[in-house]
């Protein structure tokens, strides 16, 4: 049995997946992520535990995906959205906790791996993962393989700059893709229109248009509301502005996208879909890149880090 661990900027998703099928989780646990590196690392180790408990087996290696920049020692240097978390060196912290491999790697590169082998990109040999939750990760595989770059940092695609003139990101930049195309994006576009008067219903839902979040919009947009839709359709423009400079750079077979967002669904990456090809380069000249959901839906991440412990095992 192998264990996968998918950190973001407000949740820890844990899994257990047995060898057999290694897609299918045997157990799964949720937490809250916590700001402080002892707080975070004492969450993951009473996950696995946990874990372990519940699915009544010993876990034999541990793959941790998290958000941000994990150097290829496993240590997280820097991460915008797990804020007071820096240089923590998780691997060598969790493998003195236990006497079996851990693997420590980006979310969305992990979930980029999980989806090319057994999920949305499977059978495509070049795949670009758009991870949009709390922020925005992605991942890339390249000729069949993961890519990393010089300092594992490869994929932080949601700190490049979609407008110059944007307003200020938690990270001190201005105008990064993340701002506006993330959970935290969404629900800043859903509160401007409700200050506009668009949005009534989400502030009758949420109780004022200060408490407004993504939530509130997905929602809307399952009930078919109007005004949510053309706020989703504003997020998925600015998803798309990112989506398609990633095919103008890679020029990938498939666009997979993940994260907590996916649980829209179809309108979601039908929007983004549609979008993207209106913003590609030469698209009538081209063939078109395929827009897919995670077919590991918002467990992606998890399962990918589960798959890369069991690579290490």
């Amino acid at each position: 049995m192998f264990c996968g661990l998918d950190i973001g900027g407000t949740k820890v998703l844990g899994v257990a997946v047995h060898p057999d099928d290694l897609t299918a989780p045997v157990a799964a646990r949720r937490d809250a992520t916590t700001a402080d590196s002892d707080a975070l690392v004492d969450t993951i180790i009473r996950m696995v535990a946990a874990l372990e408990y519940e699915c009544g087996s010993s876990l034999s290696s541990v793959g941790v995906g998290i958000a941000g920049l994990v150097d290829a020692n496993g240590v997280l240097r820097y991460s915008p959205n797990i804020d007071g978390v820096l240089d923590l060196d998780l691997r060598r912290r969790l493998r003195s906790e236990w006497r079996r491999p851990v693997v420590v790697e980006n979310e969305a590169t992990a979930a980029a791996w999980a989806e090319s082998l057994h999920g949305a990109g499977r059978g495509s040999r070049h795949v670009a993962l758009v991870a949009l939750g709390t922020g925005l990760g992605t991942g890339f595989v390249f000729d069949g393989r993961l890519y990393r770059g010089w300092n594992g940092f490869a994929g932080e695609s949601g700190h490049m700059t979609v407008e110059m003139s944007g307003p200020e990101h938690v990270t001190g930049a201005s105008g990064p893709w993340e701002y506006y195309a993330s959970g935290t994006g969404l629900g800043r576009l859903a509160r401007q229109a409700a200050a506009r008067g668009d949005l009534d219903s989400a502030v009758s839902e949420a109780g004022s248009v200060s408490a407004i979040r993504g939530e509130h919009v997905h929602a809307l947009v399952a009930k078919g509301d109007p005004d949510a839709l053309v706020v989703l359709d504003e997020f998925c423009r600015w998803a798309a502005v990112g989506v398609a400079n990633l095919v103008h750079v890679l020029d990938p077979e498939v666009v997979v996208i993940a994260g907590g967002l996916i649980d829209i669904g179809e309108p979601l990456v039908r929007g983004i879909e549609a979008w993207t090809h209106r913003l590609v380069l030469g698209g009538d000249h081209r063939r078109k890149v395929q827009v897919v959901p995670a077919q590991l839906g918002s467990q992606a991440g998890a399962i990918g880090a589960a798959l890369l412990a069991s690579e290490a095992a």
